[in-house]
């Protein structure tokens, strides 16, 4: 069996997930604990970054090297076109989304944590009584904002990422209204990479990542619920919808645990 050594909220973990899914090949999920599983970590596999991909006797680190021995192992339905210059522009657009859509991603969604009290009330337990919660709401986002001042997620940060992510979800919309998907006909490494970083912009409606329950369907303002990028959450959802797997067994509990995000 193979298994994935993880961040649940890793979107470069949630790529592998997809492509796991998309190639239906079973797993099992090891989350690891920061800190003193990232010292297992490397025992494993020589570094201490999530994803990290098992497969008997092998063991792949980097989620485009986990997409590269999947394709080369299990090579129905691949994620990485044979033809030359579409596998080159796969791997282009991949680059794009780790390197660019996926930091900028996790700014905006910081920021819609600090400017938008229903995101912090979604963290905590339903069994929160509503005066708390309305304390949680209460508290300023410039306070919040303040967190992330000078490690890049300040307001300025935020606004800027904000203007990226725009022109990047204006790109992918003219490409997606030429084609199903941004390569070829079929999925390549390009959709789930993009795909899975969506969700820190709009989670899924469907429990597809164990996040706390109250997360399910929410997005950041301005960029989820814009007419002008329905047509990129209308196919996000699609492709989720036929590739992706439902999680089963009970959601966890909003509040139980850190949500980690942005950690490789």
């Amino acid at each position: 069996m193979i298994e994935l050594h993880q961040f649940e909220a890793s979107h470069y973990c949630e790529k592998v997930r997809l492509i796991l899914d998309y190639k239906q090949l079973p797993y099992n999920t090891v989350e690891v604990v920061p800190g003193v599983g990232q010292i297992e970590l490397y025992r494993l596999s020589g570094q201490r970054q999530v994803p990290v991909l098992k497969d008997g006797a092998m063991v792949v680190a980097d989620s485009t090297a986990i997409a590269t021995y999947l394709d080369e192992t299990y090579p129905e339905r691949p994620v990485l076109p044979a033809d030359g210059a579409m596998r080159g522009l796969c791997l282009m657009l991949e680059d794009w989304a780790d390197e660019s859509i996926g930091p900028n991603a996790r700014k905006a969604m910081i920021g819609a944590f600090s400017q938008h009290p229903s995101f912090r009330t979604a963290l905590l337990p339903a069994s929160t009584p509503d005066v708390l919660k309305g304390l949680v709401s209460a508290v300023p986002g410039d306070l919040l904002n303040l967190l992330g001042t000078g490690v890049g997620f300040g307001p300025d940060d935020i606004k800027t990422a904000t203007l990226i992510l725009q022109r990047a979800l204006t790109s992918i919309c003219g490409v997606l209204a030429e084609r199903p998907y941004l390569v070829s006909d079929q999925p390549t490494l390009a959709d789930f990479a993009i795909a899975g970083i969506s969700m820190y912009l709009k989670f899924p409606a469907q429990r597809y990542v164990d996040l706390p329950e109250g997360l399910c369907g929410n997005g950041v303002p301005g960029l989820a619920d814009a007419p002008e990028y329905e047509s990129f959450w209308v196919w996000r959802d699609r492709l989720y919808a036929d590739y992706r797997q439902v999680r089963s067994g009970p959601p966890r509990e909003s509040g139980s645990g850190p949500v980690k995000i942005g950690i490789e």
